[in-house]
C-alpha cells in the first residue's frame, strides 16, 4: 500500500481529492456530513503537506552529480534519455517511440468515467552525460511528465503519458556500479574454491604436479599445487576488473524518493513548494471550518 502511495503521489496531488470532498459536504445538507468531509479533507490535506515537504527537502539537499564520478549510494543524475537496446520500446495507445509510457482507458457510464484498462512499462533505459552513461530501472519509480496525451473515441477516453528518447531527464535514486573496479573479489574465497575443483581429478593433478611418479603429492608438491592455483586465481582478478563498469540507478531498498520526471530540478523544486503552501491552506482552512462546526453543535 504505502510503495502504491509513493508511486501515485504525482497523480494523487492533483486528483482534487479535496474539492471533490467540498462538493459531497454540500450535497449533503448535514452538519454531520460537513463534519467528516472537513475532517477528510484536513487529513488528506496534511499527508499531502508532509510528503510535498520531504520531496521538496530531497531535491533541495541532494546536489547534482556526474555519472562517471557519482558516490555509491543516493545521488541526483541529469541527462539526456536514450533507449537501452532495440527493438525501441513503442507506447500502448499511440504507438510513439518512448523510453517509457503509462495509459489509462476509462468508459463513459451514467455516472462518469470508469477504468476499464490501465498500466505501464517498466523496461529500462539509458541516461547519458557529458561524463558517461546510466541504466535507469524505472520499476517502482514515481515519474513525472509534461508528455500527456487525452483523446476521446468511441464513449471511451483515453490517456497517455510518455518519455520521450532524446528528452532532458532529471533522475533521483540509489546510484551502483557494477564490474571494473567496483567489483567484489576475495583471493582467499576463490582460491579455495579453484583448489577444490581441482581435487575432483586427482589423475590430472597427479599428472601435472607428482614430480617423482609416486603416485602421490607430498607436502612440496602440494605447495605447487597452491602456487598454480594462486597465480590463476590472480590472472582471474585481473580479467574481472579489467571489465568494464555499468552504473545502474533504481529504488533505494529503504524506501527513500525515487523520481524520473523530464522537468528540470528547479521546476520540480517549484512545484513542490507550490503544493507545500497550498496544501498547509487547505489543512488550516478545513481545520477553521471544523472548529465553527463543532462550536456550533456545542451551542
Amino acid at each position: 500500500m504505502l510503495d502504491w502511495l509513493r508511486r501515485k503521489y504525482a497523480q494523487l496531488i492533483t486528483s482534487g481529492a479535496q474539492l471533490l470532498l467540498l462538493l459531497v459536504g454540500i450535497n449533503l445538507h448535514s452538519r454531520d456530513g460537513w463534519v467528516s468531509c472537513l475532517a477528510a479533507i484536513a487529513l488528506i490535506s496534511f499527508y499531502a503537506w508532509i510528503s510535498s515537504l520531504y520531496r521538496l527537502r530531497t531535491l533541495r539537499n541532494t546536489p547534482t552529480s556526474k555519472i562517471a564520478s557519482a558516490a555509491q549510494g543516493y545521488v541526483e543524475l541529469v541527462g539526456k534519455g536514450q533507449p537501452f537496446c532495440d527493438p525501441l520500446l513503442f507506447s500502448t495507445l499511440r504507438r510513439v517511440p518512448c523510453l517509457w509510457c503509462r495509459y489509462k482507458i476509462e468508459q463513459q457510464e451514467k455516472n462518469g468515467w470508469k477504468i476499464i484498462d490501465s498500466g505501464e512499462t517498466d523496461d529500462s533505459f539509458i541516461l547519458r552525460d557529458d561524463t558517461g552513461e546510466c541504466v535507469v530501472d524505472p520499476e517502482n519509480a514515481e515519474i513525472i511528465t509534461q508528455d500527456y496525451d487525452q483523446w476521446q473515441e468511441d464513449g471511451c477516453r483515453y490517456t497517455e503519458w510518455k518519455l520521450i528518447k532524446g528528452e532532458i531527464l532529471y533522475v533521483i535514486g540509489r546510484f551502483r556500479t557494477l564490474g571494473g573496479s567496483n567489483q567484489e573479489f576475495d583471493l582467499r574465497v576463490e582460491l579455495n574454491a579453484l583448489l577444490t575443483e581441482w581435487k575432483k581429478s586427482m589423475p590430472t593433478l597427479l599428472a601435472r604436479f607428482d614430480l617423482n611418479k609416486d603416485g602421490e603429492l607430498g607436502i612440496e608438491e602440494w605447495e605447487l599445487v597452491r602456487q598454480a592455483a594462486k597465480r590463476e586465481v590472480e590472472k582471474m582478478k585481473v580479467d574481472v576488473l579489467a571489465q568494464p563498469s555499468t552504473h545502474i540507478i533504481s529504488r533505494s531498498p529503504d524506501g527513500q524518493l525515487f523520481l524520473i520526471s523530464n522537468l528540470s530540478g528547479d521546476r520540480l523544486s517549484r512545484r513542490y513548494m507550490f503544493w507545500v503552501w497550498g496544501h498547509l491552506m487547505i489543512f488550516f482552512g478545513s481545520l477553521g471550518g471544523l472548529g465553527l462546526m463543532l462550536q456550533n453543535v456545542s451551542l
